[in-house]
């Protein structure tokens, strides 16, 4: 892993987990803690410059992903920081800003999702949906949309996948660390 995109802001540098994988073009700045067998793929740009991002274990960003935040106002005096949980996967080339993800959850490519939203976990956001400022979606449902409505209960089957997909990601991740 190329420390050359593993940036400190402010003398604040990420710090990456245990047998965690960091694509080289990918780009990290400032305060981010990524967890321990988690996975940022190429042209990943997360931002932890005007607040914090923490990203859970056996989570995977796919390519392209913009992680970024909230600075701190008279408005809003905490910002928004990103705060992603355990086994969330990560769609290619979405936008997550300031918002707080739980466990179990995967976000469809190209999804946005935006400042002061909250997903419980076991939660699927389908592909290209927008998630407005300061929503709450519901554990246990299926959310699509632009503007994102709550389209259904999960199945079993998807309930399921939640949590194969994350392990899907950590055995390729491992073998891009052993390869």
């Amino acid at each position: 892993m190329s420390q050359k995109n593993l940036r400190s802001f402010k003398n604040i540098s990420p710090s990456i987990g245990t047998n965690t994988y960091v694509d080289e073009s990918s780009v990290l700045i400032g305060d981010i803690h990524i967890g321990n067998d988690s996975s940022i793929w190429p042209l990943v740009a997360g931002r932890g410059d005007v607040n914090v991002i923490r990203i859970g274990d056996r989570t995977n960003i796919q390519d392209g992903s913009i992680l970024h935040v909230t600075r701190f106002s008279d408005n809003n005096p905490t910002g928004f920081p990103l705060i992603i949980g355990d086994d969330v996967t990560i769609g290619h080339q979405c936008m997550l800003h300031g918002c707080t993800l739980g466990n179990r959850i995967l976000v469809g490519m190209g999804a946005i999702v935006m400042d002061g939203v909250v997903v419980e976990d076991d939660v699927f956001i389908g592909a290209g949906t927008l998630v407005p400022p300061n929503k709450r979606l519901e554990s246990g449902y299926l959310y699509m949309g632009n503007p994102m409505k709550k389209a259904r209960l999960l199945k079993d089957s998807e309930a399921a996948f939640l949590k194969q997909s994350a392990i899907n990601y950590v055995e390729l991740k491992d073998e891009y660390l052993n390869d």
